[in-house]
């Protein structure tokens, strides 16, 4: 019996020792893993960085180019023929002993929502900045989605090379329009001829990139007593001195050496490495990557100073074990069909596994991938940390959230409860909405500034485009198509004017299905002017059973919640007695009839429904009770009327300073509201205008036609705004096709 124990005994710690063994291993291969995106306005240089790296890590044998459309990131046909990123793309290649999976992101902002996506798979982030153009719009907007995700960031100044590029005025701009603690670990230099080399401020070399071999190799070279020295060694004591302000272990080496001469490298490195995984500190660093300066040396920057995956995303340690997986993409394989772009953040994907989406639809993993934008190579498993595609998950759409089973998925909504517990819910938001986020079902998708209504060439084609469409819908959460009821047509609502064109066009070139678009019309949005009250009571015979539903409603100006209940003493009563399943009812068909206001079919908004009583007769179902609800509220839109509230547009306008006046002469007649006027450089000047969407059609070719081509714009939306009452009625004719 005893020797029975013992071996009982000796098998448990032994299948203890393997199970530690096997975490330790994970835990090192995962400390081995880097998931980064790549941020930057659009032309800063995204994509020709993304393929430098893939060129230098050897996973290609040629340099891309995005002119020359040949480029291993951007392979939709309608991305190689324009030069721009549309679709976010992920590849893997190795560096220096560590596995990078790097996901390009597109710069335009109609295709924002594949940036939120993409940013919830990644740990940290590079900000490609323009070195002659600084902070831009785009910059802005995608600095904050990464402020919102908490990542880690490095900069690379991009264009170093152009002899207009200004490396004080991007780090001047970092501190002023992004608020953040930029720290220098390069500096630009250029010889006679106007080629770019690199300054390293805490290895004192200078380093500099031979061009025969395509920047294949460079060359470090420790720097010789002389002023640039001198200069380079002042940088790096106030390198040190910042971090020693932010970093213990740092400051107690300075502290008790009492000097900033002897701290060694690598010290200096770990504390940079700390600072960064906070956020306290951005580094900066910088090169040409169409000249193939600057690149390699990013890379080592990403495996030195970003974080792991281990590092982060403890919110998921509620799954344990179990397999937790963020969907961020989904692109359509004319051969593989569906392919699934799945971050695995907890537990371990093996081909033929049985999955759960938060939504409760099973899936199974058919096969897997390792990504490389389009070219695919078959895998058997993958651990948490990595990045996999996943082929066969038929129904998961982009922003599921995937595990092995129902029970893990209620388990970890369980764990995740009780380990923030109720004070916790209460002190920290941030947290909570981590939480709510974490188990949504319905991505946040920002409105559609533009919609038009969309025709198959043939009857017989309806079904192929409606096909098409879930395809891309799958794939692009932010096109929105729904079903107009008064006019039989199918709508796509959109981003943008190049967002519905993209569409178009790869519907006609994926799809084969040349579709007719209608004219694009404005997304209006209505509001009420003032709160109105009605009671509608309505009676019918429906199949020999009586309906009878009395419902008294109001109108009221709120920007927040939707539905509410007047719970005033004369009231209460009546309310006390609905079940909570007519209250639903009641609030689902209220609801709908914000969808369409009354003026141009736009969404009524900072709207709400208040119920004051309803009276339902016995054995009224509950679709009548709904619709009466709805056409209480469209007769008391009728009633109080609507205004107009049309999307703005902000804009960013760079032109030479003697083609400025005419610009604004233009905008003027636009309804545009100039906000600012700056200097850019020596010769040009910025102007910041905030402009109705309306009144922007087509305006790019318009400005390169003032400025006679020298002009350059970016745009993106900033909310809406109330019109006057000409503007209104220009608009509502505009919604009928009769401008």
């Amino acid at each position: 019996m005893l020797k029975y124990a013992f071996q009982c005994g000796a098998i448990h710690t032994n299948m203890y020792l393997w199970h530690l063994s096997n975490q330790i291993c994970k835990r090192s291969y995962s400390s081995k893993i880097r998931n980064i995106g790549i941020l930057a306005h659009i032309d800063a240089g995204k994509t020709t960085t993304t393929e430098r790296m893939l060129f230098y890590a050897g996973k290609t044998r040629a340099l891309g180019e995005v002119h020359r459309g040949n480029t291993v990131t951007d392979y939709l046909t309608q991305e190689r023929e324009r030069g721009i990123t549309i679709c976010s793309s992920a590849v893997t290649f190795s560096w220096n002993d560590h596995r990078i999976n790097l996901l390009d992101t597109p710069g335009h902002i109609d295709f924002t929502m594949e940036v939120e996506q993409s940013l919830y798979a990644v740990d940290g982030v590079i900000v490609v900045l323009d070195g002659t153009a600084g902070v831009e719009a785009q910059t802005v907007t995608v600095w904050s989605q990464a402020d919102k995700h908490k990542l880690p960031r490095l900069i690379f100044v991009n264009k170093m090379d152009r002899p207009d590029a200004d490396f004080e005025k991007c780090v001047s701009d970092l501190k002023d329009k992004l608020e953040t603690q930029p720290v220098c670990l390069q500096y630009p230099v250029k010889d006679e001829d106007g080629v770019l080399a690199i300054n390293d401020v805490i290895t004192l070399e200078r380093i500099s990139w031979q061009q025969k071999d395509l920047g294949r190799s460079y060359e470090n070279v420790k720097l010789e007593p002389s002023d640039d020295l001198r200069q380079l060694q002042e940088k790096r004591n106030e390198l040190i001195d910042k971090l020693s302000g932010l970093d213990d272990e740092l400051a107690d080496v300075v502290i008790s050496t009492e000097s900033f001469d002897n701290v060694d490298n690598g010290l200096i490195q770990r504390a940079l490495r700390r600072a960064t995984s906070q956020q306290k500190v951005v580094p900066v660093l910088l090169g040409s990557a169409y000249k193939n300066v600057g690149i390699q040396r990013l890379m080592d920057a990403v495996n030195t100073y970003l974080p792991a995956p281990e590092e982060r995303n403890q919110i998921y340690d509620c799954f344990g074990t179990e397999v937790a997986g963020k969907v961020f993409k989904i692109v359509h394989d004319k051969q593989r069909g569906p392919l699934t772009l799945v971050r695995i953040l907890r537990g371990e994907i093996k081909r033929g596994m049985r999955l759960i989406s938060v939504r409760g639809q099973a899936e199974v993993v058919s096969k897997l991938y390792e990504p490389l934008a389009d070219e695919y190579r078959e895998v058997s498993a993958v651990q948490s940390g990595d990045v996999v595609i996943c082929a066969g998950l038929k129904s998961t759409v982009t922003g599921d959230l995937l595990t092995s089973s129902h029970s893990a998925l209620k388990n970890a909504q369980k764990r995740l409860k009780q380990s923030l517990g109720a004070s916790a819910l209460k002190e920290d938001d941030d947290e909570l909405d981590e939480s709510n986020e974490l188990f949504a079902i319905d991505p946040q998708i920002p409105d559609a500034v533009y919609f038009c209504s969309i025709e198959p060439p043939s009857v017989s084609s309806q079904t192929a485009m409606e096909q098409a469409l879930k395809q891309l819908q799958r794939e692009d959460p932010s096109l929105r198509v729904s079903y107009d009821s008064v006019t039989g047509q199918t709508v796509l609502g959109g981003m943008g004017e190049l967002h519905m064109d993209i569409i178009k066009s790869r519907i006609l070139s994926e799809y084969k299905i040349d579709v007719d678009l209608g004219p694009l019309q404005i997304a209006y949005k209505e509001t009420i002017d003032s709160p109105s009250l009605t009671t509608l009571s309505v009676e019918k015979e429906i199949a020999g059973s009586k309906q009878n539903v009395s419902i008294t409603l109001e109108l009221v100006k709120n920007q927040n919640e939707l539905f509410s209940l007047d719970k005033s003493p004369e009231n209460l009563p009546n309310l006390n007695t609905l079940r909570p399943r007519i209250l639903q009812v009641l609030r689902k068909g209220s609801i709908s009839a914000l969808e369409r206001g009354p003026r141009v079919g736009g969404q009524v908004v900072e709207t709400q429904i208040r119920l004051h009583s309803v009276n339902i007769g016995r054995g009224t179902a509950d679709s009548f009770v709904m619709a009466t609800a709805a056409q209480c509220v469209q007769k008391l839109l009728s009633m109080s009327g609507t205004r107009l509230l049309e999307p703005i547009m902000s804009l960013q306008i760079v032109a030479p300073s003697e083609r400025i006046s005419g610009i604004m002469a233009d905008l003027s007649r636009r309804r545009a509201l100039i906000n600012d006027v700056l200097p850019k450089g020596d010769r040009n000047k910025m102007i910041l205008v905030n402009a109705p969407l309306a009144e922007l059609s087509g305006y790019s070719s318009a400005l390169r036609t003032i400025s006679s081509g020298t002009a350059s714009m970016t745009m993106q939306p900033c909310g809406f705004s109330s019109m006057n009452s000409a503007d209104e009625s220009l608009a509502e004719l505009r919604s009928q096709g009769l401008e």
